[in-house]
């Protein structure tokens, strides 16, 4: 005989149950905020809870080169993805905002043609750049000083036109690099002791340095193991691969030009600056290639000259001009270095080296600012696409004669975690000391969560790395190590500059709109970090553009990692899955309770004429 049901016994316990869940649902809601909050001795608790449910699987993912395809990640979601094709051949080297055939329509003057031209919208390329045929990983640095696979850049005429100066060599399968240059065919580094005999190079005081019209990037090469970071640029020219030599050899490069565009780097940057050869006519339009330079150099830095005019006396034969003309260029630029307060303290054989005063009080003829035209802005580093005035601009004020202007930095790299004049001085809104030294905390926190993600970050698998919003490049500072450089881009757009910080920390970067193309070639990158970046894009430009261009600047299996809101991230998961990348989303090191999560990335190897992800 089957039992009776109490029908009343059963809705009692089903509304017992539905509350014990409410209750339940609660209780863990209030324990998330309350973790989340920062207070009470019970976040170690709750800490230790969403540790342990933490998704930290990342095995499907494989760092290592191996020259050959990766299989697929499953995606999340059943909705179509988008498959991007791989572009024409012909775009193997595509530089959007440099391009050859695009830039011949501008004018000549003032070297515009060779600035930033990008495509409109209707113009850009909604395809996958291919790596050339034979792409191989670069060397590990330092090998990769010295030489370079032919495969990768295979352009052999720089082997020809600089033969005699020793800037590269063919042998074989690579290109053999013997750090020679125009003005220093036995070497960089017998160069380099010369200038450290006048420069304090080599103890911390020189850290940043601007190579101006840089070659193959011989001489910042051989500055890394005088642990100075040169940022090089270049332009896009008849010497076809020179920054891109520079990039593969895995030293920091830009395509750029001194024209009539403002450098995009903030004042008072660079502890030194270098032009060997460069051509750039610094007596020229009122001297304002100088006044950009001075613009840039901090108080108390230098500047070196080498090559014409410099020596012109013995050599104006074999440069091929005449007496008049190469005295002329250099009475200009000894006058306006003379209204800069610039001071000559050496000058032998073909080079001299001026040195910018500590502040306006150590210079006479500027304190009554008359004769001198200065600028009128009142930022020096709103530079985007504005055009260069031949106009100097003001130190910052000082307490005394003694004091640098703009505030003195501690050698490197005690430099690197000291408190930045800039946010000790209060000039950056929104950031204290205070909030300085928690932001150094939190990163050394991500970063060491990086490395339990990824075990190669820190051994020289990835030279060449790029932090898309570097916010303080505090990112920067917790990798920093001789085995890699951090390229720190400030975008145009974010609300607060902080370019001016990263550059007082002995930290290299540039200003930059992601709506646009990078000023570089593709395959540049071993590892992109992008922390918030599609956040702070969201209904500036399209996602598509973006991943496409981070796609294009990063190297065959290189390595992504992004920080940003899950339901953001979720979308670019789906969509770089037609994009060849393998990708796994990963939880906030505070648990999952958090919304900001971690998505990590590989890029397939495949190259130009694959007709399928396997190599």
């Amino acid at each position: 005989m089957a039992p009776k049901i109490n029908h009343g016994e059963g809705r009692t316990r089903n509304s017992l149950s539905l509350i014990v869940v409410i209750g339940l649902c609660c209780f863990f809601y209030v324990l998330g905020a309350w973790q989340r909050s920062g207070f009470g001795k019970g976040d170690s608790i709750a800490l230790q809870i969403t540790k342990q449910t933490a998704c930290t699987d990342i095995q499907n993912l494989n760092f290592e080169t191996h020259h050959s395809g990766l299989g697929s990640l499953s995606d999340l979601g059943d909705s179509e993805t988008k498959t991007f094709e791989p572009c024409d051949d012909r775009y193997t080297d595509y530089t959007p905002c440099h391009d050859q055939n695009r830039a011949m329509t501008y004018p000549r003057d003032n070297m515009i043609y060779r600035e930033r031209h990008c495509p409109s919208d209707e113009e850009k390329l909604d395809c996958l750049i291919p790596a050339p045929k034979g792409y191989v990983a670069p060397f590990p640095w330092p090998k990769s000083r010295d030489y370079v696979p032919y495969a990768n850049v295979p352009y052999k005429s720089l082997t020809v036109e600089k033969a005699v100066q020793n800037w590269v060599h063919y042998e074989g399968n690579v290109f053999r690099f013997p750090g020679g240059g125009t003005q220093f065919p036995q070497g960089a580094d017998k160069y380099i002791d010369q200038l450290a005999s006048v420069i304090p190079i080599d103890n911390g005081t020189v850290r940043t340095a601007l190579d101006t019209g840089c070659g193959v990037a011989s001489w910042g090469a051989y500055l890394f193991k005088r642990n100075v970071l040169a940022m090089s640029f270049a332009p896009r020219d008849s010497h076809e691969a020179q920054v891109q030599f520079a990039l593969e050899r895995g030293v920091p490069a830009v395509i750029g030009v001194l024209g009539s565009i403002e450098l995009p780097y903030p004042s008072r940057a660079f502890d030194m600056a270098h032009c060997s050869r460069c051509l750039i006519p610094w007596g020229a339009n009122d001297g304002v290639y100088m006044m950009e330079v001075d613009r840039v150099l901090r108080p108390g830095g230098y500047w070196v000259l080498s090559g014409p005019p410099i020596n012109w006396k013995v050599n104006y034969q074999v440069w091929k001009r005449t007496k008049d003309d190469f005295e002329e260029e250099q009475r200009k630029i000894e006058e306006i270095a003379e209204l800069l307060c610039w001071e000559k303290i050496y000058e032998m054989a073909e080079f001299a080296i001026w040195r910018k005063r500590i502040n306006a009080e150590s210079c006479t003829q500027r304190q009554d600012e008359i004769g001198v035209n200065i600028c009128e802005t009142t930022n020096p580093d709103d530079v985007w696409y504005k055009k260069m005035q031949p106009c100097i601009n003001r130190y910052p004020e000082v307490g005394n004669p003694e004091e640098f202007a703009g505030g003195e930095l501690k050698p490197f790299p005690q430099r690197l975690n000291a408190v930045p004049p800039r946010i000790s001085s209060g000039s950056v809104p929104g950031f204290s000391v205070k909030s300085y030294h928690e932001d150094i905390r939190l990163w050394q926190k991500h970063v060491e969560t990086y490395k339990k993600i990824n075990d190669l970050l820190d051994t020289g698998r990835y030279r060449n790395i790029l932090d898309m919003n570097a916010r303080l490049g505090s990112f920067a500072a917790a990798i920093e190590s001789p085995k890699l450089w951090v390229m720190n881009v400030v975008p145009t757009i974010a609300e607060i500059s902080t370019l001016g910080v990263i550059y007082e920390r002995g930290l290299i970067g540039i200003y930059h709109d992601w709506c646009e193309a990078f000023s570089t070639y593709p395959r540049t990158y071993d590892l992109i970090h992008a922390n918030g970046v599609f956040s702070l894009y969201q209904n500036k430009c399209k996602m598509e553009d973006i991943l496409l261009e981070m796609d294009r600047i990063l190297r065959p299996e290189g390595a992504v990692i992004l920080r940003d809101d899950v339901d953001v991230l979720m979308k670019v998961k789906k969509m770089v899955t037609g994009m060849r990348w393998n990708t796994k989303l990963l939880d906030h090191e505070d648990g999952p309770l958090v919304p900001e999560k971690i998505l990590v990335a590989v890029k397939q190897y495949w190259i130009g004429g694959s007709k399928s992800d396997e190599q």
